[in-house]
């Protein structure tokens, strides 16, 4: 049975081009996904998913990843569930040549009250905020989804029931602003905690973590805003749900967005570029410098360098030259996208991007 193509297959077909890194990528993220499925069956519930975050989940997975996962709670509370956290760990390490990151937002539990009820205000503290918007844009369940998608469309209708602008269509465009002043939030967030870590870290790993900055942690705010920005573009990854329904349509909306967010990151900026044969030149700048990012990901050798370097790197060093040189790609192509103005993407930057 042949396979149905993804949007990003979709568009190296249309280029003629062969992203090999993305394909490596890819496919090792899905042999890993599998073995982790088997290793870890019987290790989740009804009430619990365990749930993989970062290159993982976003078919971006090298050999030199981390594993990013959490256990995710749904349910009553049983004082037994902590007992297999050790067993979770052991085996999602034997996966993974590092760790998840030592801020602890992963490598542990995490509860959908927190999740669903704790956003914004004191208590939305920054590992909530970003437990909650990566479990949007890239995480994936290993095992039973029961838990991980009630928390999802859970967290959905927070958004889009609160949002009354959205619902009632009082606005001049459709576009949910409370989930999209979210990922906002995140992404400024993470530009934050930037400049604390490499502090707080005397600049050790610095030069890797600005890299990521502006690629793969960049990518996932496009992804986010892209996805917000779907519901006025009318693009619609749901057969079920076409057309788009109308604004007052809340538990559509929810599902809608329930299954645009359930595309990878490229998944998502693929999908929203297929329609604009214009942009064609843009999307080809977009996907070579991120397959270019993938492969000096996946060499060892380059990513073991770039971990080492100091905080602020010599200009001559060509392996930082090259991945500064990527960078620069990247956001000039995406500067070309939100700024079109023929696929109304530059309206909606001006709008909900500015102010």
């Amino acid at each position: 049975m042949s396979r149905i193509p993804t949007p990003v297959q979709k568009l190296e077909a249309k280029f003629n081009a062969q992203w090999k890194n993305i394909t490596d990528a890819r496919e090792l993220s899905a042999r890993t996904r599998s073995k982790l499925r088997q290793d870890l069956a019987g290790l989740d519930s009804d009430d619990s998913s365990i749930v993989i975050s970062g290159s993982l989940a976003r078919d971006e997975f090298t050999s030199g990843s981390d594993i990013d996962w959490t256990l995710l709670i749904d349910g009553q509370a049983d004082p037994n569930i902590i007992d297999v956290l050790p067993r979770i760990q052991e085996i999602v390490g034997r996966a993974a040549k590092k760790p998840p990151g030592r801020e602890g937002t992963f490598g542990t539990m995490a509860f959908s009250h927190d999740l669903i009820h704790q956003i914004g205000g004191e208590d939305d503290t920054n590992r909530n905020t970003t437990r909650r918007i990566l479990l949007l844009l890239e995480s994936s369940a290993v095992g039973r989804p029961d838990a991980y998608d009630r928390v999802i469309k859970s967290v959905l209708r927070r958004y889009i029931n609160e949002d009354d602008g959205f619902r009632r269509g009082t606005g001049k465009y459709h576009v949910p602003r409370f989930l999209q002043n979210d990922f906002a939030r995140y992404w400024r967030t993470m530009a934050v905690d930037f400049a604390y870590k490499r502090r707080s870290r005397f600049g050790h790993g610095a030069a890797m973590r600005n890299f990521k900055l502006r690629m793969s942690r960049k990518l996932i705010y496009v992804s986010g805003l892209l996805t917000c920005f779907s519901c006025e573009l009318q693009i619609n990854v749901s057969p079920r749900l076409f057309p788009c329904p109308a604004p007052s349509g809340s538990p559509e909306c929810v599902a809608c967005l329930h299954d645009f967010l359930r595309l990878t990151p490229l998944e998502i900026l693929a999908t929203t570029l297929l329609p604009f044969p214009h942009l064609d030149p843009t999307a080809l700048s977009l996907f070579n410098s991120y397959d270019r990012f993938l492969g000096l990901l996946a060499d060892e050798q380059t990513r073991d360098h770039l971990e080492n370097l100091p905080s602020d790197p010599d200009p001559s060093d060509s392996t930082w030259a090259e991945a500064r040189r990527i960078t620069h790609q990247f956001r000039n192509a995406l500067l070309e996208l939100f700024f079109d103005e023929k696929s109304r993407l530059y309206e909606l930057t001006r709008m909900y991007g500015v102010f």
